[in-house]
């Protein structure tokens, strides 16, 4: 008789070209542990999914959930797997993606030795460089990490290992256009106890070998944006110190904001048509931390003026987005005032800091 599962793995997968079944073994024949996996068959025909899990179909450490509700939304399939887990630890795997070889049992071994209410994997992406993400201090701490001085909001993913006692509770914002990670992870990072992140195990390895993803189209700003309704309202948020909400919301600036000006710099016409909504946009951002504008970098404020004046020059607005993305010049590191240039959530730490967690992954 198989053993109670240790740890639940959801994966959702929404197409028949997935490979389930590599996404599948990398658990079950991977792991010494005793797990479990839970495939949601999400807006497609079981039969289909089962097909494809080939031998695994009939493994009693996988259990195959059905969930037709027609959003082209990953929330609802993933939630569906939180919800029908009952192990003491709880995961996610993309159905293109992968454990690789002992990463349960190490995530697991960390939390023996931790107490860790999450503990958080390293990433290596097939085909390019490493995930840098989170950006934790030195680019080397690994235990008791502060959701705040070790810049974990920027893992918006929910990877790794999850103590269900604790976080069950967590389900991804449905009904929602982009987004539907950010509170869950938010409260995952700012109210974990111990967290731990796993810098030197075996890694979730990401695969970008599907052609079925959805593109991006620019939507109106404030659906970009609504995940900030349910963040706002959060008791958890509400809760934050100045200095964990000036975290939170910097890097709301700094990767869905400037994000969501870039994807609409496409001409000028276009840009201006959206202009209203990203000013009320920023403004809802700033009030959330007023200090947290002055730590986006020379070159984000350039971006920022640069869209809302009266006819923005979007050739202007790439070769400045390349430049803060690929920290080309100084601009892209150091704040308007030089002396935040050295806070802990200004871009010349999380430079630092990723650039050495980039090497030792």
């Amino acid at each position: 008789m198989t053993a109670s599962p240790l740890v639940d793995v959801t994966i959702a997968v929404h197409s028949a070209t997935r490979p389930i079944r590599r996404a599948v073994a990398s658990v079950l024949d991977a792991t010494a542990a005793p797990v479990r996996v839970l495939v949601v068959a999400h807006n497609i025909d079981p039969a289909v999914i089962r097909g494809n899990l080939g031998e695994y179909a009939e493994d009693e450490r996988m259990v195959l959930l059905e969930l037709q509700d027609g959003i082209r939304s990953p929330a609802g399939p993933m939630n569906l797997g939180f919800a029908s887990s009952t192990a003491p630890f709880i995961a996610l795997l993309g159905s293109d993606d992968e454990f690789a070889p002992g990463a349960l049992d190490s995530w697991l071994r960390i939390q023996r030795e931790t107490g860790a209410s999450a503990v958080i994997p390293k990433i290596t992406l097939v085909g390019r460089h490493n995930n840098p993400l989170p950006p934790v201090r030195n680019g080397r701490r690994s235990r008791r990490l502060d959701a705040a001085k070790d810049r974990l909001f920027y893992r918006s993913a929910p990877l790794g290992l999850i103590d269900r006692e604790r976080f069950g509770h967590l389900r991804f914002t449905e009904g929602l256009s982009s987004g539907e990670d950010i509170a869950l992870t938010g409260e995952l990072w700012f109210r974990g106890r111990d967290l731990a992140v796993d810098i030197d195990g075996p890694a979730y390895v990401g695969h970008e070998d599907e052609g079925d993803r959805v593109t991006f189209t620019a939507r109106p700003v404030r659906e970009d944006f609504a995940f900030l309704d349910g963040l706002e309202a959060a008791p958890w948020f509400r809760a934050l110190g100045r200095r964990a909400r000036t975290a939170a919301v910097v890097k709301l600036l700094r990767i869905q904001f400037l994000s969501a000006i870039g994807v609409r710099a496409t001409t000028t016409p276009e840009l201006v048509t959206h202009q209203a909504e990203l000013r009320e946009t920023l403004d809802r951002l700033v009030a959330l931390a007023p200090g947290a504008l002055r730590l986006l970098s020379r070159v984000d404020h350039r971006i920022i003026d640069e869209t809302f004046s009266a006819a923005p020059d979007v050739e202007r607005i790439r070769i400045l987005a390349n430049d803060r993305w690929n920290q080309r010049s100084l601009g892209a590191l150091l704040t308007p005032n030089p002396l935040f240039s050295l806070h802990p959530q200004a871009m010349a730490r999380l430079f630092y800091a990723a650039n050495r967690t980039d090497r030792i992954v």
